[in-house]
């Protein structure tokens, strides 16, 4: 990121030979240091998901004529990412979600990412976003917008049942809605906030 100046994590060769490091992000650079921490900035076990947080020379001394911003991102020497991820014993890092991204369902948190991997790999999916909308029952609930192959069909409760296959069923979208193009900015990064901004009203209707 940018504002690491911009890499705090390195994969090696070590990690590229091992298939179990393949999908980390690395263990931190010799000028970085990494933690994982929860809501408090209070470190968490290994293994544990929480934000990523970064210390060392490298990260930015602040944002310009932006202090609130700044203070909010810089707490205490270190730069909060806003990223979830877990470090293992190895230390190797893991990216979990976008902290913003991650969706509060009946008392459990579910990563959007891990959602849209899964629903991902059915064939008929082109491509695919996972939100949490607002929900009665649930405080939110896991809803994916799907774009399909063209000239390819796929149902619902399919594509449902088919994410339960590889993740917990609780994870699995409660509500699928198709489109024929999700919103993406010039990078082509898909934007997730006009996703919600749909939805925002979910619950007055």
């Amino acid at each position: 990121m940018t504002e690491s100046g911009p890499i705090a994590t390195l994969l090696g060769p070590e990690g590229h030979r091992d298939p179990a490091y393949r999908r980390s992000a690395g263990r931190a650079a010799p000028h970085s240091e990494i933690r994982i921490v929860d809501a408090d900035g209070i470190e968490v076990p290994t293994g544990t998901v929480g934000e990523i947080v970064i210390r060392g020379g490298h990260v930015m001394l602040g944002y310009w004529e932006r202090p609130e911003e700044t203070a909010e991102a810089l707490r205490e020497g270190w730069l909060h990412t806003g990223d979830g991820g877990r470090i293992d014993a190895d230390g190797y890092l893991f990216i979990a979600d976008r902290m913003k991204d991650m969706i509060k369902t009946g008392g459990e948190n579910v990563y959007s990412i891990e959602v849209e991997n899964a629903l991902a790999s059915h064939p008929a999916v082109a491509n695919c976003a996972v939100i949490g909308v607002p929900d009665r029952t649930w405080g939110e609930r896991v809803h994916a917008v799907v774009v399909l192959v063209p000239g390819v069909q796929a149902s619902e409760e399919e594509l449902r049942e088919h994410v339960k296959k590889s993740i917990s069923g609780y994870k699995a979208p409660r509500s699928i809605e198709f489109v024929d193009a999700l919103p993406t900015s010039g990078a082509g990064k898909v934007l997730k906030r006009e996703l919600r901004a749909a939805h925002r009203d979910a619950l007055s209707n």
